[in-house]
């Protein structure tokens, strides 16, 4: 079978080898769909924490199962299914607490382990979801929208307050739309207007500022004075992460969603005066995946405009490099099989 692999930064490889054979627990997948997220961006231009080369990218993905054994979901073989592609211990603290999501051991498909950019793939069943009507789309987009969901309930936000996402990328556009179903106001931070655009339009968040316009002034204005009563960074960026709680109110919360491998620095007086709430928002759990398939089942979230870019498993390679530039006007791209 047919796999692409990232052999170095800024290197792909188009290669054949043997289809992987089950093991006991483990369901095998035909890969339909893969969509491409930050992760794979980052690694491939070699700034992706928690990582190592070569690895088969790949875990946004939407898949046909070929082989299962009878399993407590009720997943049978032809049955569409969505991936959990965080591979957890069961038994570590965090583990034991229900926080699967950050498991102190964690293997994640793509990441830590091979993923799914690959014809055919291997994976427990324990980590798989039906996918009931879902097409292949939606399929695809369900983890990246389940790290949002995983942030919004981990701020618990609430009906009726207005909060900051920062970073009009996939992860913080789906944050927009699940803070919206939530009942809060949502004010759009970014730098491309074209973003910004694409979230008043499509997602129909409350409020656009462009970052290089007087942002933190913008954002008391548009809340009276308040400023936001949560946060949230989906850039990754040094900078941006550093200015989160500068958007923040008083008593707020400010949660970190985008990664940076570097050490970001707080004026401690600024965020001690303000009792902030700083709080790291890591993958997803089971609860997060259940939540994004009853929005996408009722049709709220926009997946045909999210979808902006869709190429052949063929020539993946070749369009790889325009993806990592917002002047090509990418929001999604995904891969078909």
């Amino acid at each position: 079978m047919k796999y692409i692999v990232c052999e170095e930064p800024g290197k792909f490889e188009l290669r054949e080898k043997e289809a992987p054979v089950r093991k006991a627990g483990e369901a095998l997948l035909k890969i339909n769909k893969v969509g491409i997220c930050g992760t794979d961006l980052h690694a491939y231009a070699g700034n992706q924490a928690f990582f190592t080369y070569p690895r088969i990218l790949g875990h946004e993905l939407a898949s046909t199962v070929l082989e299962i054994d009878e399993n407590p979901q009720g997943i049978k073989v032809g049955d569409g299914v969505i991936v959990m592609p965080y591979v957890s211990c069961g038994e570590c603290v965090a583990c034991r607490a229900g926080k699967t999501n950050c498991c102190s051991n964690i293997t994640v498909l793509g990441v830590h382990g091979d993923g799914g950019m690959q014809e055919q793939i291997a994976v427990p069943t324990n980590i798989l979801l039906p996918a009931g009507d879902l097409s292949d789309d939606e399929m695809a987009i369900v983890e990246p929208l389940a790290i949002g969901a995983h942030a919004i309930r981990r701020a618990a936000v609430q009906p009726g307050e207005t909060v900051v996402v920062i970073g009009c990328g996939p992860i913080g556009i789906g944050m927009m739309k699940l803070a919206q179903i939530a009942g809060a106001k949502v004010i759009a931070l970014d730098m491309n207007d074209d973003r910004l655009k694409y979230a008043k339009e499509e997602i129909g968040v409350d409020y656009i500022v462009n970052v290089k316009d007087k942002p933190v002034d913008k954002v008391a204005e548009i809340t009276g004075g308040d400023l936001a009563t949560a946060v949230f960074d989906a850039s990754g960026h040094k900078g941006a992460l550093e200015s989160g709680p500068d958007y923040m109110a008083h008593g707020g919360r400010y949660v970190l969603v985008g990664l940076s491998k570097g050490e970001l620095t707080f004026v401690h007086p600024k965020i001690h005066a303000k009792e902030t709430t700083i709080m790291c928002s890591r993958n997803a759990t089971l609860e997060d995946f259940e939540h994004v398939v009853e929005v996408l089942s009722s049709g709220e979230f926009p997946t045909s405009s999210f979808i902006t870019h869709n190429v052949d498993f063929s020539t993946m390679i070749q369009h790889f490099d325009s993806w990592l530039k917002p002047e090509t006007g990418v929001i999604k791209a995904t891969v078909n099989f």
